[in-house]
């Protein structure tokens, strides 16, 4: 019996040890990742913020506040892809298929998901990792309801830094939350990630999500 016992401790702290690390090695990842892809992609950023200045009048960046770590919020970074004034800096109304709001160049830059490569400054800044679920802006509509209440696990998925990218959007649940079915599977997944996240499967996501969404532009 003894032997057993003493394996199973053996593995119960080697688990433990793991969970430790985790959090300095998902960091170390965020900033070592961010860093480097705000690096190499520079050259990137100019010619789309020469684009959106070119194509309409306006900010290069757009600001939106959104729920964080612990339900904080702060200001999420992305290159501007609709009219001005036509914008809602809520989010709220949520960006739809043929969305007459967005620009020419928004367009590609929303199929490609290349909005969202300024948020890698959120990343290095600690307000967002590369992994984990996407941040939401306060009150965003859940099958017509506020997600708060459409859901009574919702704040759960605020438990960690929100992601660039996360497992709800390589499994297809991105986009629109107008129908139950996918609103709920984005929470499911959200808290799936969450009981289940390692360095291994983030490492996964962020692959799954360089051949889904830049390679097949699934966005809009």
């Amino acid at each position: 019996m003894a032997p057993a016992a003493d394996a199973t401790f053996d593995t119960d702290a080697a688990s433990n040890f793991r969970k430790a690390l985790r959090p300095g090695l998902k960091r170390t990842l965020d900033i070592a990742g961010s860093a480097t892809g705000l690096l190499l992609l520079s050259p990137l950023f100019v010619g789309i913020a020469a684009a959106i200045k070119l194509g309409s009048p306006g900010p290069v960046i757009f600001r939106q506040a959104r729920y964080g770590r612990n339900g904080e919020l702060f200001y999420a970074l992305k290159f501007r892809s609709m009219y001005v004034a036509t914008q809602d800096a809520t989010g709220v109304a949520q960006t739809r298929k043929n969305d007459p709001r967005i620009t020419p160049i928004g367009r590609f830059l929303r199929r490609s998901n290349f909005d969202e490569l300024p948020q890698l400054w959120n990343v290095l800044k600690g307000e967002m990792s590369l992994v984990g679920p996407r941040p939401h802006v306060p009150g965003m509509l859940a099958a017509g309801v506020p997600y708060e209440e459409f859901d009574p696990r919702y704040m759960d998925r605020h438990q960690v830094r929100p992601g660039i990218t996360g497992l709800a959007q390589v499994n297809g649940f991105r986009g629109e939350t107008t129908e139950e079915y996918h609103a709920r599977m984005r929470v499911n997944y959200d808290l799936e990630y969450i009981r289940t996240q390692s360095t291994r499967q983030d490492i996964k996501i962020l692959f799954q999500t360089v051949w889904r969404e830049f390679t097949k532009g699934t966005g809009y």
